[in-house]
C-alpha cells in the first residue's frame, strides 16, 4: 500500500480546508436549509452579456486568446479604471485578464514572495490570502481589525506589524466578510506609513462597485501609491458573473511582466467566450450594476436593523454584500453557533473564525439573496436565539 501522507507536500497537507466550503457542504446535505452562506449574487448575468457570449460561440470564436487577454478587453478594462478612479494603465502592458480575481491574487503573491518574506494580511478577510503566502514559503502576518474601528486598518496597526522582512500588504476593501470600507482619509494614512519603504500593496477590490453611502476610493488614487500597488478586480460580483471565471490585474509593467509568466504556464489564457462577454459588460451594463447595487442596499439596511433588533450587535457595513454580527452575548463560539443554527433551525451561515482568528465571536451572513429568503432566515435565527 502506498503511504500517500509521505508523498503529499507538507505545506499542502498542513493547509486547512476552507471554512466557507465546509458549511456550504453541510448545508447541501440537509433538506429544507435556508443558506445565507455563499457570496454569490442571486441575479442573472445581464442578458446582453449572455448574448455576447452566445454570439462569440456562433461565430466560432473558440480559440485561445493572447495570454494576457483580448486586446479589446484589456483596453476596455484600462478605460473603465480611468473613468472610475482617474488613474491610467497601459492596456497592452499593464493589464492581465485572469481566471477570476482569485487567480489574480494567486499570481500576484507568487510573483513577489520568497521564502521567509512577511506578508501583512488584514483580517478578518477572504480565506485564500494566507494559504497562498504559506505555499510560497512566505510568512503570513495577520493584522486583526476590530469592530470598534469599523473593521478598518489603521496606521497604528500597520506600523506595529512592519519589520525588515515585510514584503507585501494585502488590502481587502470593501471587505469580505465584514463589509467594511476604507475612505480616502484612511487610505492617505496608510500611504503615509508606506512612504519611503519598499513594501508593495495588493489591493483586492472585487466589491468596489458595491459600496453604499459614498464613493469608493482606491489606494491607487493616493499620491504615488499606484507605482507600488497591484490592483485586482473582476466581473463576478458587480456583474453577477461568478461562473464565468473572469477577473483582471492592473499593475506597473515590471510587476505585470513577471505575473504574466506564471499566468502563461499555469493557465494559458482566460476563457475566450467569457472575455467577449466581459467586453459587453464593461461597455453596456452600468445601469444593471446600479440596479443590483440599489437592491443590495435595500437588503443591507433591512438586515442590519433586523439583526440588531433581535439582539445580535451588528455594525453597519458600507460595502460588499455581507454583514458580520457579533454572537458573543450567546456564550457560544462561532462554530458552535453556526453548527447549532444549522442543526436546530436549518439556517446556514459562516463562522467568523473561518476568516481569521480575529473573526471569532462573529458570523458572516450574506445578503446576496432575495429579501423574502433573508426575512425567513432571520425569523429562524430569532427563534434559535430565544
Amino acid at each position: 500500500m502506498i503511504d500517500y501522507d509521505k508523498l503529499i507536500a507538507d505545506k499542502c497537507r498542513e493547509m486547512k480546508p476552507s471554512g466557507i466550503r465546509r458549511f456550504f457542504d453541510l448545508a447541501n446535505q440537509r433538506e429544507g436549509v435556508i443558506s445565507l452562506g455563499v457570496g454569490e449574487p442571486d441575479f442573472q448575468t445581464p442578458w446582453n452579456v449572455r448574448q455576447a457570449a452566445i454570439t462569440s460561440l456562433e461565430r466560432g470564436k473558440t480559440k485561445y486568446t493572447a495570454n494576457s487577454g483580448l486586446t479589446e478587453l484589456k483596453h476596455a478594462i484600462a478605460g473603465k479604471i480611468k473613468d472610475q478612479l482617474g488613474v491610467s494603465y497601459n492596456g497592452d502592458t499593464e493589464v492581465i485578464v485572469t481566471v477570476g480575481g482569485s487567480e489574480g491574487i494567486d499570481i500576484a503573491i507568487r510573483s513577489l514572495v520568497n521564502p521567509g518574506d512577511e506578508v501583512l494580511v488584514v483580517e478578518p478577510c477572504f480565506v485564500c490570502y494566507s494559504p497562498i503566502v504559506s505555499l510560497c514559503g512566505g510568512v503570513p502576518v495577520p493584522i486583526a481589525t476590530r469592530a470598534e474601528d469599523d473593521f478598518r486598518l489603521t496606521a497604528a496597526m500597520l506600523k506595529e506589524k512592519i519589520t525588515d522582512m515585510t514584503k507585501l500588504l494585502i488590502l481587502p476593501f470593501p471587505n469580505n466578510p465584514t463589509g467594511a470600507v476604507m475612505d480616502r482619509h484612511d487610505l492617505e494614512q496608510i500611504a503615509e506609513v508606506l512612504d519611503g519603504t519598499d513594501i508593495l500593496v495588493l489591493t483586492d477590490e472585487i466589491y468596489s462597485a458595491l459600496t453604499y453611502g459614498g464613493e469608493h476610493c482606491s489606494i491607487v488614487q493616493i499620491g504615488d501609491m499606484q507605482e507600488r500597488t497591484i490592483y485586482v478586480n473582476g466581473f463576478s460580483k458587480a456583474y453577477s458573473m461568478t461562473g464565468w471565471r473572469l477577473g483582471y490585474i492592473a499593475a506597473p509593467e515590471p510587476l505585470a511582466k513577471q505575473m504574466l509568466k506564471i499566468h502563461q504556464y499555469a493557465i494559458m489564457c482566460s476563457p475566450t467566450m467569457s472575455q467577449y462577454a466581459a467586453v459587453e459588460a464593461l461597455s453596456a451594463c452600468d445601469k444593471d450594476v446600479e440596479k443590483m447595487r440599489r437592491e443590495y442596499d435595500q437588503r443591507r439596511r433591512w438586515l442590519v436593523k433586523a439583526l440588531n433588533d433581535i439582539g445580535l450587535d451588528c455594525f453597519e457595513p458600507r460595502g460588499a454584500f455581507y454583514v458580520f454580527p457579533s454572537i458573543k452575548r450567546t456564550g457560544m463560539t462561532s462554530e458552535e453557533f453556526c453548527e447549532r443554527l444549522l442543526n436546530e433551525r436549518d439556517v446556514a451561515v459562516v463562522p467568523g473564525n473561518a476568516f481569521g482568528e480575529s473573526g471569532e465571536g462573529f458570523i458572516r451572513i450574506s445578503y446576496a439573496y432575495s429579501l423574502k429568503h433573508i426575512m425567513t432566515a432571520v425569523e429562524r435565527i430569532e427563534s434559535f436565539i430565544k
